[in-house]
């Protein structure tokens, strides 16, 4: 006997941002942010499911209950050290053929801006995507000559990040971010 499988229909893109002089409370106020709090969070890899409809965050989280278990490709992170830039973000790459799966990537870390973390997600879920479609590329040149690669190869039809970035606090604060792709039903 096989198991019922989850696969989502409706995905959204939300982020948020917290600060608190306790870690855990300020991820919990990125997340409250971000409209994910009352959420019981699943963390799942980078797949994107053949079909599956980007929707727009409000639509998304009206459909959320309070302790909803919930999968999401989830990138968080946070400091207590002043000034210290962090950065979560996720990426998304989705094919032109609907039949064909797409790919959301992550990343967390320290020192990268709002518009460098989100080429960096973008450019991770386009290249993963690429390399499944066979789109041949020099994984050494530009994200932007490889971008124009993916798009006159007709087989990639959105690329597209979700990010947030914040400085650490001066007052013993931890500040707290986070970038979630959101699966649904």
């Amino acid at each position: 006997m096989t198991s019922p499988s989850f696969v989502p229909s409706e995905a959204f893109f939300t982020r948020g941002s917290g600060r608190h002089k306790n870690k855990l409370q300020s991820f919990e106020l990125a997340l409250r942010e971000a409209g994910i709090e009352k959420c019981n969070l699943v963390r799942v890899s980078s797949i994107l499911p053949a079909g599956c409809k980007i929707i727009e965050p409000e639509i998304g989280l009206e459909k959320l209950a309070a302790g909803q278990i919930t999968f999401c490709v989830l990138a968080e992170a946070a400091t207590n050290e002043p000034s210290r830039l962090i950065g979560a973000g996720i990426g998304l790459a989705r094919p032109a053929e609907g039949h064909q799966y797409g790919y959301i990537s992550e990343h967390h870390g320290f020192g990268m801006t709002e518009l460098k973390l989100a080429d960096y997600v973008e450019d991770m879920a386009a290249t993963m995507l690429a390399t499944t479609l066979g789109i041949e590329f020099d994984p050494e040149t530009a994200y932007d000559e490889r971008k124009e690669i993916y798009r006159m190869s007709g087989k990639i039809v959105e690329t597209q990040a979700c990010v947030q970035t914040a400085e650490g606090e001066d007052d013993d604060l931890w500040t707290t971010v986070v970038s979630a792709a959101v699966f649904s039903a």
